[in-house]
C-alpha cells in the first residue's frame, strides 16, 4: 500500500512541476467595506493586482459581479428563475433589487479605465490602458456600492430579522485559460474565479453577531460600527454571515477547527462534539487535510443542498435517529464546503467530480458507521409499513433508485453536462447520486483501496489551486491495473444506460455455462453473484459484452444467480437480472399483491392496491379500488384498472387503461406511446356512458432539455357506447343514435414558460355523421410592467356535417364533450351549480347566450383576451362569429371579471357586459358566474413539481 501511494506521489509531484497547474494564488485583493444596516448597502473601496498566468497578452480583464444579478428582469439569474416557474425576481420591486454601483476605476497610474457589463448584466469587462503581457500583472482601484437584496430571492441578501448572508458579494476575478470563462450567476453555486490572497477590512452593524470561512481578527467597536479584518490565502470568496443571536460554536479537532449553526434540538452540544470530531476524521483519514485555518458549516448552505428525501419530513415524524439525521446533515454540507473551497475545478464544467468525491464518501462513511440502517429508517419497522420492499432498502441504495427517477423516463443527462443545462432534479439530485454511485461501482470493480487511494493523492496535490477532470483521471489509470476508460467515456461522458439481463443458464458436470445479453449495448463490466441460502457463495466480473457473451464459471453449489445484487452498479432494470438454477416452477416469480405503490421487487410481479373514491352528481361518490403496476420507479409497461360502485346508480363504473412507452431518442422524436383506454360511468339520471380508445402518441423536445417546449402528434380512434334511460330520449335530449366512432388526429405545439406561454393545437375528427377541422392558438404575456396579457385564438369549421342535432356542433361556452375528454362534475346539466362549471375550449366564452347562437354547425371563430388589474383580478373580454347552416352570421362577445386564482386549475368569471346587456344589473346573478376547478390529483401535482422536471 505504501508503495501504491509513493508511486501516486511522485505522479502528483511530476504533474505539480511540469503541469499547468498553479501553486500560488494567482492575485491579491484588498477591500475596505463598510455594511450600512438602514439602506442595505454595503460601501467597498478595492484594490486588486492582477496577474496574467497565461501565455497570452491581455487587452482587458473580467470581473463576477454577481451581485449585479439581482438588478433587473433580464439577467440571466431572472431568466433561470422564469425556466423554474419562478415569477418572484420578475415581480420584485424597485427597492427590493440588488445592484451594484460603480463610482470609479482607475489603474495604478490614477487614470481611469473603461468598462463596460455584459448582456447578462453581472460580468464587468474592464478595458485595460496599456497591455497585460504574459506574467505581469497590473493594479485596478475600484470604488463601488452593493446594495443587498432580500433573500427571499435566494438565500443571498439580507432576511427581516437583521441577519445577512454575504457570499460572492464584491467583484472577483474571471479566469483566463486561453479563453475567457464567464459564467453568469444562475443561483447554482458556481462561482468561477481566480485564486487570490485577500484582505478585506469589515465595518458591521452593532448588535450582530460574525462567522465567515475567512480568518477573523479581534472584533472592535468604532464610531461606524463593529469592525474587523478578515484574511483568506488561495481563496475564492469571502463568505459572511452577520444574526442577531450568537449561533455558531467553533468546535476544535485534531483534524480541523469548524465553526456552524448547524441544528439538532433533539441531539445535545456535547454529543454533536463529538460527532463533528468523528465526522472530521473520517474526512481527514478518507480526503486529506483541510488546507485553510478553519471550516465554515452553516444552515444556510445546507438548506442549499439538503438531504432530500424522508429527513425533509417535520420533525415529529422524522425516521432516522437524532444521531444519524446529525451526522448526515453535517457531514454532507461540511464536505460540501470543504471541496469547494479547496479543489478548484471548473464548477460548471466539471462538477461532477466534486459530487463523485463527496457522495462517494459519504456511502463509504454509512458502510462504515451505520450499515445496517434503513431508507425508511424507524418507519422500516412499523407494522404495515415494513413488509414493503421499500421498507427492506438500505441507506445507501437511494443513489441508484433516485437516479433512476430521471433514467426510466428518459430525462437524464451526462455528468460532463454543463450545469446550466441540467433539469432541476438532476442538477439538485440524480447526477449527483449518479456520480457517487460511479466511484462505488469503479471501487467494487478495480478494488475499493485503488479509488480510496487515487483520491487522497489526487486532494494532496491538487488542493488550493486550480485542476480538471484529466488530472484525476491519469491518478485513477495508473492506480488500475485493467482498462477503466469505460468509466470516463461511457458512464461519465454520455447518458448510455446500464441494462443487462441473464438470458439462459446451461447446468454441466462441474460448471455453469451462463449467457448474457447487454440489452443496451453500453460498454461497462457486469457483476454476477452466486447465491445459495440467501449468501453469496462467488462473485465475477464479465467486460467485452457487446451484445451477447456466453461464459462459464466452476459451480460451488449455487442455488441460483443474480446480476449486480450488491446494488453497485446504477442498473435500468433489474427485473430480469436472476436466474434460478432449482427447476422450471422455482424460476417463476410469485404474485405479490401491495397496499398503495413500493419500489420494484425483481423477484415478484407485483400488483399494488389502493381504494379510490371518485364523484359526479349522476353517480354520486363512488368508492372502488385501483390495481396497478406502476412502481415507484416509471416502467414501460404499465397497467391500470380501477373498478368502483355508484350508490346513487346501484351500479358498477369504473376505467382501466393499458399502455407501453418507448423512449427513442434524448431530443427530437424521444418517445411513442401505445395505450388502450375504456371507462364507463353515467352521464344522465340512468344513463350509462363506456368508452373504448386504441391511441397512439408521438413526442418531440429539443435537444436543450431546460426547455419547456413539448410537441405531440396523437391518433386515436374514441368508441362511444351509450345507454339512454327513457326520460331523457322523451325529454329530447339524446342524439340521433346513442353510439357512434371517431377518428381523431391532435397536433399540440406547447411552449410553457411563465413570462411568455404560448401553444397551437390542430384538431381533426372524422366521424360517420361529420368530419371537422379546428385550430386553437394561446399566448400569454407577462411584461416587465408585471401586467399580463392572455390571448386565446379559435376557429372550428365542418368539413362535412350530417347532423340533426347540436350534440356534436362547436360550441360557444359549453362544449357537449362527445369525446368524454373534459372533467365535468355535471356534464348534462343545463341549471344549477354544476351547469355554471366552465371548460375554456372551443368557443371559451363565459356569457350564455342566445340559445340561437350557443352552437355553430357551420363554422365558429372567436377569441378571448384578459388582462391583469391587480395581481390576479383580471378583466376579460370575448369577440366572436358564429355562422350555422341556412342563418345568417352573428356577431357575438362578453366582457367581465376574471379572478385568476390559480391558472387553469381555479378561476372564477363575473360577466358584467355582453349580448345580453348589462348582466350585473340583471335578476339571478349569481347564475351568470361561471367558474375553473380541476380536482384531478395528479394535474395539481403536477403543478408544484414541474420546475423539478
Amino acid at each position: 500500500m505504501k508503495k501504491i501511494s509513493l508511486a501516486y506521489g511522485i505522479v502528483a509531484a511530476l504533474f505539480i512541476l511540469f503541469g499547468t497547474a498553479e501553486a500560488w494564488a494567482q492575485h491579491t485583493n484588498k477591500l475596505a467595506a463598510i455594511l450600512n444596516g438602514d439602506t442595505k448597502e454595503i460601501s467597498i473601496k478595492q484594490e486588486f493586482t492582477f496577474l496574467n498566468t497565461s501565455q497570452t497578452t491581455l487587452q482587458e480583464i473580467y470581473f463576477n459581479d454577481w451581485a449585479n444579478a439581482y438588478s433587473s428582469k433580464n439577467t440571466g439569474l431572472a431568466k433561470r428563475f422564469a425556466e423554474d416557474f419562478r415569477r418572484s425576481l420578475h415581480l420584485a420591486k424597485k427597492k427590493e433589487r440588488g445592484y451594484t454601483k460603480i463610482m470609479s476605476a482607475v489603474d495604478s497610474n490614477y487614470e481611469g479605465l473603461r468598462y463596460k457589463r455584459t448582456k447578462d448584466k453581472d460580468i464587468i469587462r474592464i478595458q485595460l490602458n496599456e497591455p497585460l503581457a504574459p506574467n505581469e500583472s497590473t493594479k485596478v482601484f475600484l470604488t463601488y456600492t452593493v446594495k443587498l437584496p432580500p433573500d427571499k430571492f435566494t438565500s443571498f441578501g439580507y432576511d427581516n430579522k437583521n441577519g445577512y448572508y454575504l457570499k460572492d458579494w464584491y467583484l472577483t476575478p474571471a479566469i483566463f485559460d486561453g479563453e475567457w470563462q464567464l459564467y453568469s450567476n444562475k443561483n447554482l453555486e458556481d462561482l468561477y474565479t481566480g485564486l487570490t490572497n485577500t484582505t478585506l477590512n469589515f465595518t458591521f452593524p452593532e448588535g450582530t453577531y460574525l462567522a465567515s470561512n475567512f480568518k477573523s481578527t479581534q472584533i472592535v467597536t468604532t464610531p461606524q460600527g463593529q469592525q474587523t479584518q478578515l484574511v483568506g490565502k488561495n481563496r475564492k470568496s469571502c463568505e459572511i454571515i452577520l444574526s442577531p443571536e450568537k449561533k455558531f460554536i467553533t468546535h476544535v479537532t485534531d483534524a480541523i477547527s469548524v465553526t456552524s449553526d448547524i441544528e439538532a434540538s433533539r441531539y445535545d452540544k456535547i454529543s454533536q462534539g463529538l460527532s463533528i470530531f468523528k465526522i472530521t476524521e473520517f474526512i481527514a483519514d478518507n480526503l486529506g487535510k483541510y488546507p485553510h485555518d478553519h471550516l465554515l458549516v452553516s444552515e444556510i448552505d445546507y438548506a442549499k443542498s439538503p438531504l432530500y428525501g424522508l429527513n425533509q419530513l417535520p420533525s415529529f415524524i422524522r425516521p432516522y435517529e437524532d444521531k444519524f439525521q446529525f451526522e448526515m446533515k453535517f457531514f454532507k454540507t461540511a464536505l460540501r464546503s470543504i471541496l469547494a473551497e479547496s479543489l478548484y475545478l471548473n464548477p460548471r464544467k466539471e462538477q461532477w467530480l466534486n459530487d463523485a468525491i463527496a457522495n462517494y464518501l459519504m456511502i463509504a462513511y454509512v458502510e462504515q458507521h451505520y450499515p445496517d440502517q434503513k431508507l425508511l429508517g424507524k418507519l422500516s419497522k412499523i407494522w404495515g409499513i415494513r413488509s414493503f420492499n421499500l421498507a427492506k432498502m438500505g441507506f445507501n441504495e437511494q443513489y441508484p433508485f433516485l437516479y433512476n427517477l430521471t433514467a426510466r423516463t428518459n430525462k437524464d443527462q451526462p455528468l460532463t453536462e454543463s450545469n446550466d443545462s441540467l433539469i432541476k432534479f438532476n442538477q439538485k439530485v440524480a447526477n449527483k447520486y449518479k456520480a457517487g454511485q460511479g466511484l462505488s461501482y469503479l471501487a467494487s470493480y478495480i478494488g475499493k483501496d485503488k479509488v480510496d487511494s487515487s483520491i487522497k493523492t489526487f486532494y494532496r496535490f491538487f488542493k488550493t489551486q486550480r485542476t480538471t477532470t484529466q488530472d484525476f483521471k491519469s491518478i485513477l489509470k495508473r492506480s488500475s491495473d485493467v482498462n477503466i476508460d469505460w468509466f470516463f467515456d461511457t458512464y461519465v461522458s454520455t447518458d448510455r444506460k446500464i441494462d443487462f439481463k441473464i438470458k439462459e443458464v446451461e447446468k454441466l458436470v462441474d460448471s455453469l455455462r451462463v449467457t448474457i445479453k447487454n440489452k443496451e449495448e453500453t460498454d461497462v463490466p457486469i457483476s454476477l453473484f452466486g447465491l445459495k441460502n440467501d449468501s453469496v457463495v462467488s462473485k465475477y466480473w464479465f467486460t467485452g459484452v457487446d451484445e451477447i457473451s456466453t461464459f462459464t464459471i466452476p459451480r460451488n453449489g449455487e442455488e441460483k444467480l443474480v446480476l449486480n445484487y450488491d446494488q453497485k452498479i446504477p442498473e435500468f432494470n433489474q427485473r430480469d437480472n436472476w436466474k434460478s438454477l432449482g427447476g422450471f416452477l422455482s424460476g417463476n416469480k410469485k404474485l405479490k399483491f401491495t397496499f398503495f405503490r413500493d419500489s420494484e421487487n425483481p423477484y415478484y410481479n407485483q400488483v399494488f392496491y389502493v381504494p379510490i373514491v371518485n364523484f359526479n352528481i349522476y353517480d354520486g361518490w363512488t368508492p372502488g379500488l385501483r390495481f396497478y403496476n406502476k412502481t415507484l420507479l416509471q416502467r414501460p409497461f404499465v397497467y391500470d384498472i380501477a373498478p368502483a360502485y355508484s350508490f346513487r346508480e346501484k351500479a358498477l363504473v369504473g376505467s382501466g387503461r393499458i399502455s407501453y412507452i418507448k423512449y427513442l431518442s434524448k431530443s427530437g422524436l424521444y418517445v411513442a406511446n401505445y395505450s388502450l383506454r375504456g371507462s364507463t360511468s353515467h352521464f344522465n339520471v340512468n344513463s350509462r356512458y363506456s368508452t373504448v380508445t386504441p391511441s397512439i402518441s408521438f413526442g418531440w423536445r429539443p435537444k436543450y432539455l431546460r426547455s419547456n417546449n413539448r410537441q405531440s402528434l396523437l391518433f386515436r380512434y374514441v368508441n362511444i357506447f351509450r345507454d339512454l334511460d327513457e326520460g331523457v330520449i322523451a325529454a329530447g335530449d339524446a342524439p340521433e343514435t346513442p353510439d357512434y366512432s371517431v377518428f381523431n388526429i391532435r397536433y399540440r405545439n406547447v411552449d410553457n414558460n411563465i413570462l411568455d406561454y404560448k401553444s397551437m393545437l390542430v384538431d381533426f375528427q372524422q366521424a360517420d355523421k361529420f368530419t371537422k377541422l379546428s385550430l386553437e392558438l394561446e399566448y400569454r404575456k407577462l411584461f416587465e410592467s408585471n401586467r399580463q396579457f392572455n390571448l386565446r385564438v379559435y376557429a372550428g369549421k365542418f368539413l362535412r356535417n350530417k347532423s340533426d342535432s347540436d350534440f356534436f356542433s362547436f360550441a360557444l361556452d359549453r362544449p357537449t364533450d362527445y369525446l368524454f375528454d373534459y372533467g365535468y362534475l355535471g356534464r348534462s346539466e343545463g341549471s344549477g351549480i354544476y351547469s355554471q362549471q366552465i371548460i375554456i375550449a372551443e368557443g371559451g366564452f363565459k356569457s350564455i347566450l342566445d340559445e340561437r347562437y350557443r352552437f355553430s354547425n357551420d363554422w365558429l371563430a372567436t377569441m378571448n383576451t384578459s388582462v391583469n388589474l391587480w395581481k390576479w383580478i383580471e378583466v376579460y373580454g370575448d369577440l366572436g362569429y358564429v355562422k350555422n347552416k341556412n342563418l345568417p352570421g352573428k356577431f357575438v362577445y362578453d366582457s367581465g371579471i376574471r379572478l385568476n386564482l390559480v391558472t387553469d386549475y381555479f378561476e372564477l368569471y363575473l360577466p358584467f357586459y355582453s349580448n345580453n346587456g348589462w348582466e350585473i344589473a340583471q335578476p339571478d346573478y349569481g347564475e351568470k358566474i361561471r367558474f375553473v376547478v380541476t380536482v384531478d390529483l395528479k394535474t395539481l401535482v403536477g403543478l408544484f413539481t414541474r420546475d423539478w422536471f
